[in-house]
């Protein structure tokens, strides 16, 4: 292969540069703009949900759903172990504590593991649920490489123990499910809250930018205020509460409405290719890609490879490095965040799966651009470098 695949790469194939210019030609360029709220209504629409205030990034969509589900110093966040870091950090930006619950098959938060810990660790007290002095007030899942978590045991366990749930769909725009309670509803629009990104490598980009939705439009109203610093008269610089400069840009926005626009064309093309890859890999004695939950319709953002390390002898970095020599960019699952230095000292519950999966995840290009020539050059050469880690 004489050019390098990349991972995730933003495809502007459509009406991106007509409406960037459009935004400059109107010279609404910053947090203001009919462009973002042609977005938030184009969001709203596909995702059948009322109100969708767009933001700066996921992480301020999730920041603002800490602040909005009530999150404040000393209370505690149930949280997963196996996701980007900036799914955890809000819990610290409110001065709370995160508990990491292990995972399930699907690399999402398990809600069995979950409910063990509220049982076994916790007791109910007023209507709260409290870890010793510390009520239970939230809980982040993360909807992992457009794969959907377990959300029917996930709002069973929410109701039960009167914990907010925060969805971290920032992977999984365009994830649904099919079939059981929620047919139809989308990764996002179940629990309170949930979080979207349009970083460069998503399903769709705005260069950075995210958006945040809740159960009730009055509390979007609310979040969309919050994340225009709170501003309370037209004229004046008043302010009743304490806001953030998490706006959206029209600029942006621009970006983010010529890409819904191709948004369904891109999960075609997503799913299309992991089924193509599905089929390439069967067969191979050295690893399996792994599934999407069954009763749902995943946007398939991310495919994993998982790797049986009991054959393979080499560590991944050797693997990520032998391939990129090779022109294919790929990547490990992510450093476990109870692992790195900010988390060092937190609690954990009923860690196993996720090592093991942290282990032996690779993650490999799924790009919407991807040719079937680019597709069957992977596979080979994945399997050729694992294959030459046996001897």
């Amino acid at each position: 292969m004489d050019h390098m695949i990349p991972l995730s790469i933003p495809n502007f194939e459509g009406n991106e540069r007509k409406y960037v210019d459009d935004a400059i030609d109107q010279g609404w360029v910053s947090t203001g703009g009919a462009y973002i709220t042609k977005l938030e209504q184009e969001l709203a629409k596909f995702l059948h949900t009322d109100n969708v205030c767009a933001c700066q990034s996921g992480t301020a969509a999730l920041h603002l759903s800490m602040v909005e589900a009530g999150v404040v110093p000393g209370d505690t966040v149930l949280v997963p172990p196996v996701t980007f870091i900036a799914a955890v950090n809000p819990v610290r930006y409110q001065f709370a504590t995160p508990i990491f619950i292990d995972c399930d098959d699907s690399l999402c938060m398990d809600p069995a593991k979950a409910r063990k810990f509220c049982e076994d660790e916790c007791e109910m007290r007023d209507g709260h649920l409290y870890y010793g002095d510390s009520i239970v007030r939230a809980m982040v899942v993360v909807h992992v490489f457009g794969n959907m978590a377990d959300m029917e045991g996930i709002m069973d366990l929410a109701h039960d123990y009167n914990i907010r749930v925060i969805e971290d769909a920032t992977e999984a725009l365009g994830s649904h499910y099919t079939e059981g309670r929620y047919a139809g509803k989308y990764a996002g629009t179940i629990g309170d809250f949930g979080a979207y990104s349009f970083n460069g490598n998503k399903i769709i980009t705005t260069g950075g930018g995210g958006a945040i939705t809740a159960n009730k439009s009055e509390v979007v109203d609310h979040l969309r205020y919050l994340s225009t610093q709170a501003k309370n008269d037209p004229h004046y610089y008043i302010h009743n509460e304490i806001g953030f400069n998490y706006r959206m840009t029209n600029l942006q926005a621009a970006l983010g409405v010529a890409q819904m626009e191709e948004l369904p064309e891109f999960i075609r093309r997503k799913q299309a290719n992991y089924n193509y890859y599905k089929k390439a890999f069967e067969g191979f004695e050295l690893g399996e890609l792994m599934p999407f939950r069954e009763g749902t319709n995943s946007n398939k953002w991310f495919y994993s490879l998982k790797i049986d390390l009991n054959k393979v002898k080499a560590s991944m970095r050797d693997i990520i490095t032998a391939l990129e020599e090779r022109k294919i960019q790929t990547r490990a699952i992510w450093g476990l965040i109870y692992e790195q230095i900010p988390y060092k000292n937190a609690v954990t519950y009923g860690l196993e799966k996720a090592p093991y999966y942290a282990a032996c995840i690779l993650n490999f290009p799924s790009t919407t651009q991807i040719t079937e020539e680019e597709m069957t050059y992977v596979v080979e050469q994945i399997e050729d470098v694992l294959r030459g880690f046996t001897k």
